[in-house]
């Protein structure tokens, strides 16, 4: 098949060189757009920093949502579920290693050993 060809199936049609001929038509259009936009924008000056209704813009650690704050009620509904859980995270790569081959292990046991049920 040549490479201008149109790709015929049942569900439609394909031919490169119409998509190729769309997205240079798009690329055209959008550079239209950006060109019509203000020229006057400076970075690193008032104009980069945020309209907060005139109030001064505060550090990012006063207005940073924590993933604690977040998921507050999801938490406390599983606590019972999280302080049996937490414990047996360690961070050591090993560990979970080693959790992961038993139950890998335990899966296989079950699978294998539970063929009759």
């Amino acid at each position: 098949m040549a490479a201008i060809e149109t790709l015929h199936t049942g569900f439609g049609s394909w031919n490169p060189l119409i998509w190729l001929a769309a997205f240079i038509i798009a690329i055209i259009i959008a550079w239209l757009i950006w060109s019509r936009g203000e020229s006057d924008y400076k970075k690193g000056t008032e104009q980069t920093k945020p309209f907060i209704s005139g109030n001064a813009e505060p550090e990012k650690s006063e207005v940073h949502v924590r993933g604690g704050n977040m998921y507050w009620g999801f938490t406390k509904a599983l606590e019972g579920y999280y302080d049996k859980i937490v414990p047996l995270h360690s961070g050591i790569l090993t560990d979970y290693i080693l959790w992961f081959l038993g139950i890998v292990a335990l899966v296989m046991v079950i699978v294998l050993g539970g063929g009759g049920l």
